[in-house]
């Protein structure tokens, strides 16, 4: 079995083993390049290992982000794994396997569990480090009929996973040795995601496209539009809040993409309007400036109905000192402190939501300028890329030193 790697990114040459060290090279495999966290944080891994000296190559089916980690100096090979069909799985064993013998790879990275598969066996067979990152409280299916299935994920000789939330379920669901799990938070890009950064301008050119009121509050619920990320409880929210305060000029924007989910977006709008907010909704389909959508708001919410792995809204908005509300569960209780980088409410619950809301909107100026300096601190501390990506180099040479040292 052969492979034709992409040809925008072709190898550099490769050198003779007598003529110079071997660069360490490192494999990445998903499903696909599309938008999404388990793609960023593979491209931001992928540009990380490039600037550090390693080889970065990148498998999947492709997708829109290939020109990015190309430009990040790293390498894309095109191969079906998103599949899940059995018999391409195994093929993708022989496709990978190839990859790994003609590339000379030296640790392979899973991020996805149908990939993963394919590349566990294919790096077994080759006796190449194989390392995993647990992006997801997987759902285990009926009687657990799933679980197997996942279990994959926790073949690598480093398990990764995304929050604390993430680690104790790995431990919890699937009985693994403690000592084989890294905690890595995700990281967000802290030099982008700057207040300082923000020209008058580009706020201007944003409040003007989305209309948004001089005299207004304006809240934000950034998110795909997808019933469990909760856009129905933030709406009996504000219902909850106006009730309180009817003299409060609120502007909610809905920030995300229905991706082909028309009956939810209608269902949306009706349920603002039955609940006497539909003049306070306004859904955005994308933003091109995502940190002037943040300077934009005086609230963001993340109002998810399930316990989120990590949950990116939230730190973004900490990184730009924006206050922040989220559900307390999942790994959000991680990346708030509540009632000092924001607030923590009772899942599920609107007037929970609500009580959030108010005490945000509350702020004074100095309270304000408190809670931005904290939270922009504790972003760049805890959940910036770079740091994300040093931390995982770290786990790659602990692998590699262990894989050295029993061979």
């Amino acid at each position: 079995m052969t492979y034709t790697p992409d040809t925008p990114a072709a190898p550099p040459p490769r050198l003779s083993r007598g003529a110079a060290p071997h660069v360490r090279t490192c494999l990445q495999v998903l499903p696909a390049l599309v938008q999404g966290g388990v793609e960023r944080g593979a491209i931001d891994m992928a540009i990380a290992q490039v600037n550090a000296g390693w080889r970065a190559l990148v498998a999947s089916s492709g997708g829109p982000l290939v020109r990015e980690l190309t430009r990040g100096g790293a390498e894309h090979i095109t191969l079906p794994l998103d599949t899940k069909n059995p018999f391409s799985m195994k093929k993708n064993v022989e496709r990978l396997a190839a990859v790994l013998r003609d590339e000379n790879v030296d640790l392979v990275h899973a991020r996805s569990r149908a990939p993963a598969w394919s590349a566990w066996k294919a790096a077994q067979d080759a006796h190449i480090p194989f390392v995993t990152t647990f992006h997801s409280s997987y759902g285990l299916g009926p009687f657990g009929l799933k679980k197997a299935y996942n279990h994959v994920m926790t073949r690598g000789a480093r398990v990764i996973a995304i929050s604390a939330f993430i680690r104790d379920h790995i431990l919890a669901e699937y009985g693994i040795d403690a000592d084989r799990v890294r905690v890595i938070h995700r990281g967000v890009d802290t030099a982008l995601l700057d207040p300082n950064c923000v020209s008058p301008q580009r706020l201007i050119q944003l409040t003007q496209r989305w209309r948004l009121p001089d005299d207004g509050r304006v809240i934000t619920l950034p998110g795909r539009l997808t019933s469990w990320k909760g856009h129905m409880l933030l709406i009996d929210a504000l219902a909850e809040l106006k009730r309180r305060q009817p003299a409060l000029k609120l502007r909610c924007i809905m920030l995300g993409q229905d991706q082909g989910r028309t009956a939810y977006r209608a269902a949306i709008m009706a349920h603002a309007a039955q609940r006497g907010v539909d003049g306070i909704v306004q859904i955005v389909d994308d933003c091109n400036d995502l940190p002037a959508a943040y300077m934009a708001t005086d609230v963001v919410v993340s109002a998810s109905t399930r316990p989120e792995a990590f949950g990116r809204v939230v730190a973004e908005a900490q990184a730009m000192g924006r206050p922040v509300v989220a559900p307390a569960h999942g790994a959000t209780p991680e990346i708030i402190l509540d009632g000092i980088t924001g607030w923590l409410f009772t899942p599920g619950d609107a007037a929970a939501l609500a009580n959030a809301l108010g005490n945000a909107l509350a702020l004074d100026r100095d309270g304000r300028v408190r809670l931005a300096d904290a939270a922009i601190t504790r972003a760049r501390t805890l959940f910036d890329k770079a740091e994300m990506c040093a931390k995982t180099l770290a786990v790659y040479d602990e692998v590699l030193a262990t894989a050295s040292a029993t061979t």
